[in-house]
């Protein structure tokens, strides 16, 4: 026996011999992916294969356990429990051809179904010992690739955070539809229960209409009307303003700024959202090392674009939205179907993100549509809405075990969130009906039953709702009253009543005016309106060339020239301005509602960012009628002639800027303004000489009429004090008015801005 006990011992260590020399051979092409160290490794002729806890030692050592694991990236079908990640291989696959043994022994290939590489040995037993000294695989060391890039990626930001626990029962909401006659209230989430706590991930599922989204922004802190009720509590501590600073709240639709790079929108966001104790260089390099993360790096000088501008890809825009939340470390992260209109392997990877997110303590919780089963069996828990009802709310894995023991499977192979969604719709084709429902139906009840025979969809729902409540809610909800596993300071660190804000206000207001720049640079100098200001500037200079006098009476045809240039300068920057906030109100109450900034910094921000750039325009245009109508050849005439466009542009900017943030509606704003524009022309002062007294004080708030007196006196206060019907005097009450017309315009926009309410889930 201890003969054949070595003659077998010393085939093990020959065959183990020949093995490791290929397996060497095979890692000499990959050592500039595998560190020296293992590699010096696998070449001492040493090695430990594992198969089911069966190793194989040689006398020269032992294989690099990290070697190993490197080898076993590269099955196609390794496999490691709820946080195991569908990866390329490193180099396509390692395969090794092995001759049989001399005692028959055969190595089989590497399987889709085996943990790592799988080899079937015969006419040899392992020892015990060795196979003691065996150590399973561990996923700590395992390589996380970049699905699309097939490159390695930096694990997601995992520096501590503050664990929240997420507790909601009985959540209720509502809202008031009012009609011509009556008023109708609707139920939009019926008594909705759930927990879910850090490190998971948390999916909502319905059909359309179902109330995912609504619950979202519940428990996201986001719906500020009446009308909801029941308890949402984040460490058993109710929701405070201060928790918006922990909240990561990623929308639907992805609002994001169509001309800044990936690195400038990123980067914006870092300087404004994190906390004050980081240098700019620590938040700069925040932003770089989530590009990095999330795989964006290759794209991040590249414009986001928008519906005319060319820019990434659906994939890339929703990671940037998600990099967005993620840079400020939030304790929980709400996505509101971050997958949608995405393909497959796109969305594979936006959750697999999730998960990494969430591996680190993170709280995630999100809003699915119709998810794949991959992505299905990549969630922890599972809330399945239908007509805002609760109809299943647990662990994701066992949901169909539990529409099984209520009697309703699927006749056919089906995709598991594709038969909840037709079970939430009531469809109940291709799918086992329960008998309860059955004998309604044989019962002749014309009510519960549809032209195909099946129960209709309401009493399908009814019966769903019915079966939750008996089975499993009075369960769940005991769960709920568990207390969670977090100490009292921990809790009161949720709630607590200080606001901080990531900057001050002027570095707010710089960061704001810099990226108000860069973001509207192209829409000033777009040729379009270039060719429109010199096009119109090239064909009043022909119409009225050289058309300047000492005579007063010879100054009539260029009075209606400075005339034109007061109204074309005054309804030009009303229709621009009047686009501002309307277009910008899904950015600023997406903003504002993650507090990234006081509303006082965004607004001089933004209505002062625009003056550098309304300048440059009126020069040009200037530049080419002044010289070409002959006005008066004076230097200081000429530079006054520029301020006086310039404070009438900026007056009829507020006036727009107020129309628009007032109304809030393109259609009610252009109306109005049409209006406004063509009264303050026409009393302007050139039409109508003599108007009559009870509405003479209409031209007073006409910024043309004032404009229009004060281009008179810079051009004609040497010749005449008398121009056209007009008197020209000192020219300071014109001044005057149209300064506190800038100035109050400007505060109504302001007023109107702030008492603007935030649309839900923004």
């Amino acid at each position: 026996m201890m003969e054949k006990a070595n003659s077998t011992s010393g085939l093990i260590r020959t065959k183990s011999d020949q093995l490791v020399e290929t397996i060497a051979a095979a890692l000499g092409a990959m050592r500039s992916s595998i560190s020296p160290g293992e590699s010096a490794a696998a070449a001492d002729g040493g090695g430990t294969l594992e198969s089911g806890g069966g190793s194989l030692e040689s006398s020269g050592g032992q294989l690099s356990r990290k070697s190993s694991r490197r080898l076993t990236a590269a099955s196609p079908g390794r496999s490691g429990g709820k946080n195991t990640h569908i990866r390329k291989a490193r180099s396509a696959q390692l395969k090794f051809d092995v001759d049989d043994l001399n005692s028959g022994a055969a190595l089989s290939r590497a399987s889709s179904a085996s943990l790592g590489f799988s080899f079937s040995f015969t006419g040899f037993t392992v020892p015990p010992d060795e196979i003691s000294d065996s150590k399973p695989f561990s996923d700590d060391d395992e390589i996380h690739e970049d699905i699309e890039a097939g490159r390695q990626k930096k694990k997601l930001q995992t520096e501590p955070t503050l664990p929240i626990y997420l507790k909601f029962s009985e959540v209720t909401y509502k809202v008031v539809l009012k009609g011509i006659t009556s008023t109708v209230e609707k139920e939009i989430l019926n008594g909705i229960n759930g927990s879910v706590d850090p490190g998971e991930v948390l999916a909502l599922m319905g059909p359309s209409g179902s109330g995912k989204t609504t619950l979202l922004s519940l428990l996201g802190g986001r719906v500020n009307q009446p009308g909801h009720g029941g308890s949402v509590t984040y460490n058993d501590q109710p929701f405070s303003k201060s928790l918006k600073s922990r909240i990561g709240f990623v929308t639907q639709d992805d609002v994001l700024f169509p001309h800044l790079t990936v690195k400038e929108t990123l980067t914006y966001a870092a300087r404004l959202r994190l906390p004050r104790r980081l240098t700019k260089d620590e938040k700069y390099q925040r932003a770089a090392d989530v590009i990095y993360e999330l795989g964006l790096e290759n794209c991040q000088d590249t414009m986001i674009g928008g519906s005319f501008v060319r820019g990434v890809s659906g994939g890339e825009r929703k990671r940037v939205c998600i990099g967005n939340e993620i840079l400020i470390n939030p304790s929980l992260l709400f996505l509101d179907e971050p997958t949608s209109g995405l393909d497959s392997t796109t969305a594979l990877r936006i959750v697999d993100t999730l998960h990494d997110i969430a591996e680190a303590g993170k709280t995630v919780i999100t809003t699915i549509h119709q998810p794949s089963s991959r992505l299905f069996l990549k969630f922890d828990k599972l809330i399945l809405l239908g007509k805002g009802s609760l109809l299943y709310f647990g662990k994701a894995s066992e949901a169909m075990v539990y529409f099984s023991s209520i009697g309703c499977s699927p006749f056919i192979a089906m995709n598991p969130p594709e038969f909840m969604l037709d079970l939430a719709n009531g469809n109940v084709t291709d799918i086992s009906v329960p008998s309860e429902l059955e004998d309604r139906v044989l019962m002749g009840n014309s009510t519960a039953e549809t032209k195909s025979g099946k129960p209709a969809p309401a009493v399908v729902h009814e019966y769903l709702v019915e079966a939750y409540e008996t089975r499993v809610a009075e369960n769940e909800k005991k769960k709920l009253r568990i207390p969670i596993p977090v100490d009292d300071e921990t809790k009161s660190q949720v709630c607590s009543a200080k606001r901080e804000w990531g900057a001050s206000w002027f570095e707010q207001y710089s960061i704001l005016f810099l990226r108000g720049l860069k973001e509207r640079r192209h829409d000033y100098f777009s040729w379009l309106r270039v060719t429109q200001v010199l096009a119109t500037a090239t064909i009043l200079g022909l119409l009225w060339w050289q058309s300047g006098s000492n005579n007063p009476n010879e100054l009539q045809d260029q009075a209606g020239l400075l005339f034109f240039i007061a109204v074309f300068w005054g309804f030009f920057p009303v229709f621009t301005a009047i686009f501002t906030f309307p277009q910008e109100r899904a950015m600023l109450s997406k903003e504002r509602a993650a507090d990234m900034y006081r509303l006082s910094a965004y607004f001089v921000a933004r209505t002062t960012s625009d003056l550098p750039l309304d300048l440059i325009l009126p020069v040009l245009f200037l530049v080419v009628v002044y010289f070409m109508a002959g006005l008066r050849m004076n230097v200081g005439s000429f530079f006054l002639t520029v301020l006086t466009v310039f404070l009438c542009i900026i007056a009829a900017q507020g006036l727009g800027l107020a129309i628009g943030a007032t109304l809030m509606d393109l259609k009610k704003a252009t109306t109005l303004a049409s209006v406004t524009v063509m009264t303050f022309m026409l009393a302007g002062g050139f039409f109508v000489k003599d108007v009559p007294v009870f509405i003479s004080w209409l031209r007073y708030l006409s910024f043309n009429y004032h404009t229009y007196k004060l281009l008179l006196k810079v051009q004609y206060e040497h010749i005449s004090h008398s121009i056209n019907g007009v008197k020209i005097d000192d020219g300071y009450t014109e001044v005057g008015v149209l300064a506190a017309m800038v100035v109050g315009y400007r505060l109504l926009a302001y007023l109107s801005l702030r008492r603007m309410k935030l649309q839900p889930g923004a």
